[in-house]
């Protein structure tokens, strides 16, 4: 059932079940693809190789990353726009702003619909084709897969990292608490050591004891000095004095 007025007919195109969403989702192909497959267009899958013809990116070529039912656009790697914060978002491509170069061939309801009609040696391509597709298809998957788990281990590693330091630092804050005195043993041991160089050249400069005490008995003994008294004067002479004086006067 159809109808001429228009909201009825974008309510229709907008309300579509997914299956019609689906074949609308298509680009032209390529006049080599055209040639080679014998058909005009194709609905566009995750990992066809286009080209945009229209718009900000027009002549851009990278592979398509993923796509859009409900709007009929394809996020295309390398096509981005820069936001105010500075981070990079995808720009969304319609369908009919494409052109087909290289077709994902790794899904075989795919390459069904593709060979139908083809002669054996075309079909023949197109299944080589997509043996060296999935091959490197399960190459790209190893590869992101060995990336993810390195990503894994670092980041592991990294939260590893703070505890193994504080466990450090609380076996260096417990050491000096379970350190214990040392025993006899450990005493004797550090008195039977040898002396060291230094030891010895201290030993030989100084003298012996017995040695000292021999030159001091060979050494005369000096008498000792008696203090020096002061002299008294006798008593008589300072009586006599005044005695003499007297005679001389008379």
């Amino acid at each position: 059932m159809t109808s001429k007025q228009p909201r009825k007919q974008r309510k229709r195109y907008h309300n579509a079940p997914l299956h019609q969403k689906r074949k609308r989702l298509a680009s032209h192909l390529a006049e080599d693809l055209i040639v080679k497959y014998n058909k005009r267009n194709i609905s566009v899958v995750r990992g066809d190789t286009v080209k945009i013809i229209r718009g900000d990116f027009k002549g851009h070529a990278d592979k398509v990353r993923d796509v859009y039912l409900d709007n009929q656009t394809v996020e295309i790697e390398g096509a981005v726009t820069s936001k105010v914060d500075g981070s990079q978002v995808p720009q969304p491509i319609h369908c009919s702003n494409v052109v087909i170069t290289k077709l994902n061939l790794t899904d075989p309801w795919r390459r069904r619909k593709l060979e139908r009609g083809l002669s054996e040696e075309k079909k023949k391509e197109i299944e080589k084709e997509a043996e060296q597709q999935i091959i490197e298809q399960q190459r790209m998957e190893e590869e992101a897969a060995r990336e993810a788990e390195q990503a894994e281990e670092e980041a592991e590693a990294e939260m590893e990292a703070p505890e193994e330091a504080a466990a450090e630092s609380d076996e260096a804050m417990a050491e000096p608490a379970s350190e214990e005195e040392p025993g006899e043993t450990e005493l004797e041991a550090e008195a039977t050591e040898e002396p060291t160089a230094a030891e010895e050249a201290e030993a030989a400069s100084e003298p012996d004891e017995g040695e000292t005490d021999e030159a001091a008995d060979e050494a005369p003994a000096e008498p000792a000095e008696e203090p020096e008294e002061p002299e008294e004067k006798p008593e008589d002479a300072e009586d006599s004095q005044p005695a003499e004086k007297e005679k001389e006067e008379k």
